[in-house]
């Protein structure tokens, strides 16, 4: 099942796309702060395979619908790093012996084909990072590894913008994780049933039509299972949450020239299975 949230006439709603790209909406999303349709849906035990029990939109084509981020307030989004075996051997850096955890602030989520804005007078070294991100589905509390997935709704994909100027300077990574858009969602929820190995999955980037990432998921040092049994070790995973798994080999700072992003330039990241998430970038 893929699982979305969609915008038409300024309403928003949590739908099911089927065969064909067809929405069929579930839920409106109530207006507020800080309110996410697909959050409030999993904390609320709703079915989400059922059919809708109120009135809503006729199911329609994709092609009449804006596609957003597949969560746009979960509690945390949290990324791992250096979690491919090859993008450590290409950093130079011996690989961890447990996850690299750090956090992406809920400010930089964007849906499909939302700019990614970058400026200058900020940052000159804006980097690309393709990663396949984990959303909980179920309250994960110190859950074993044998247990893990099944805390897990689905797959969804995840741009790890990184301003590397910003990171190296400080020593740290949240800042330059966590600028406005740096952190591209989408373009929807595959569910766990969709998948029957998660860790051997085609993973690449496209940077304008030139492909400058591509690996595959067996590379993660840490497998989905694991990660998710490990950080729930520490603090609870709640419904909606994000994980960002890391990002394999083929980075902008680790090439010869570094390659940034700059106005003008276009981003597609995918996983087999998932799809593409496009994503222009612009100047400010």
């Amino acid at each position: 099942m893929r699982l979305g949230r969609v915008c038409r006439d300024g309403e928003v709603f949590l739908a099911r796309l089927e065969k064909g790209d067809t929405v069929v909406p579930l839920m409106r999303e109530p207006v507020g702060p800080g309110r996410d349709v697909l959050r409030e849906a999993l904390a609320a035990g709703t079915d989400l395979t059922a059919e809708p029990v109120v009135e809503l939109p006729e199911a329609s084509p994709l092609s009449g619908w804006h596609l957003l981020s597949p969560v746009i307030a979960p509690q945390k989004v949290i990324a791992i790093g250096l979690n491919y075996a090859d993008h450590a051997r290409e950093s130079g850096l011996e690989p961890p012996s447990a996850p690299v955890m750090f956090l992406k602030t809920t400010n930089s989520i964007i849906g499909p084909n939302a700019p990614i804005v970058v400026d200058p007078t900020l940052s000159a070294q804006v980097d690309y990072e393709v990663e396949l991100a984990i959303v909980i589905g179920r309250r994960a509390r110190n859950v074993p590894i044998s247990d893990a997935l099944n805390h897990v709704l689905g797959y969804t994909l995840c741009n790890d913008v990184s301003a590397r100027d910003a990171q190296f300077a400080d020593g740290q990574w949240s800042r330059a994780k966590s600028f406005d858009t740096f952190c591209p969602l989408g373009p929807w929820i595959v569910t766990t049933d969709e998948f029957v190995d998660v860790q051997n999955l085609g993973i690449r980037t496209r940077l304008n039509g030139v492909t400058v990432q591509d690996s595959t998921t067996r590379e993660m040092i840490f497998g989905v299972a694991e990660l998710v049994s490990y950080l729930s070790r520490f603090l609870t995973l709640e419904f909606g949450d994000v994980i960002a798994t890391g990002t394999p080999p083929g980075v902008g700072f680790a090439r010869t020239p570094p390659l940034f992003l700059t106005d003008g330039d276009v981003v597609e990241i995918e996983v087999d299975g998932i799809g593409v998430l496009r994503n222009p970038v612009t100047g400010r």
